[in-house]
């Protein structure tokens, strides 16, 4: 098996000190290790990398998903390195989508259509009643989007399209679900996806072709600290809190958190 050395970041939840007036923090906290990664099992999944359009065309959808700009400078600044390390190795590099129209003329989703040509069954849901749907009307007004935001947010989904900086090159192959991702897997005899993308403790975790789904087949997922980023609140905005609880669940539930620079540093000796 060929494998390449990288250091990692990993969380170690142990041991609770019951002498400490907090017994949680005698836990060890983030370490550092160098770990090996097989090239012939490893691929990064880029996950909703989007092109969202200005705040100028979407006002209401920046109102509402504030870290757009922040996805934005990490298109920009931190896949090109990546990528490019990526794809001048021997890894394999996925991409998830959201649902659409932007991605359906690239040969990577062909590629992944044809491995899976049973479409999904869809999930059985309850029957819906006129008090649910009020509830969920005054959610959708109160909570999340607002009502004065759903005109943007409805049409920058229905113009979604890839970044530049994320745009899929050649068969690199492109899912929009779990299934179709864990068929790239099997194809290419991959075990182990390294997750990039938006947002860390939303999409990558709980959307279609997510970490929960994915570990659920037996797939470790790991995530890139500095190519993530994630939706914050009020209360976290300022300080990211919620992008470091959401490596900390990845790390303790699922796989590993890999700073960019030893990922690229690591996989680059081993260029083809």
């Amino acid at each position: 098996m060929r494998v390449f050395p990288v250091q990692a970041n990993y969380y170690q939840q142990f041991d609770a000190d019951f002498d400490l007036d907090v017994p949680g923090e005698g836990y060890g906290g983030w370490k550092k290790a160098i770990v090996n990664l097989s090239l012939d099992h490893t691929a990064v999944v880029v996950m909703h990398a989007w092109d969202c359009g200005t705040r100028e065309q979407y006002p209401g959808w920046y109102r509402a998903v504030e870290y757009i700009p922040r996805a934005d400078e990490t298109c920009r600044t931190v896949f090109p390195g990546l990528l490019n390390a990526i794809r001048e190795s021997d890894l394999k590099l996925f991409h998830v989508v959201s649902s659409g129209e932007y991605y359906k003329k690239y040969s990577g989703y062909h590629r992944a259509t044809q491995l899976t040509r049973n479409s999904p069954q869809p999930i059985e849901k309850v029957d819906s009643d006129p008090t649910l749907e009020n509830l969920r009307k005054f959610r959708t007004e109160n909570v999340f989007v607002g009502s004065h935001n759903s005109p943007d947010v409805r049409c920058g989904f229905e113009n979604l399209d890839f970044p530049e900086a994320a745009e899929p090159v050649g068969d690199e192959g492109i899912a929009e679900n779990s299934d179709q991702l864990f068929a790239l897997c099997q194809a290419d005899g991959v075990n182990h996806l390294i997750y990039a993308g938006f947002a860390i403790n939303w999409c990558l975790l709980l959307s279609p072709g997510g970490m929960a789904e994915m570990h659920k087949r037996g797939i470790m997922c790991s995530a890139f600290r500095q190519a993530v980023t994630a939706v914050e609140n009020k209360e976290t905005a300022r300080n990211e809190t919620c992008k470091e609880i959401g490596l900390w669940r990845v790390a303790l539930a699922y796989g590993f958190v890999f700073d960019v620079d030893d990922f690229v540093f690591g996989c680059s000796n081993h260029a083809r």
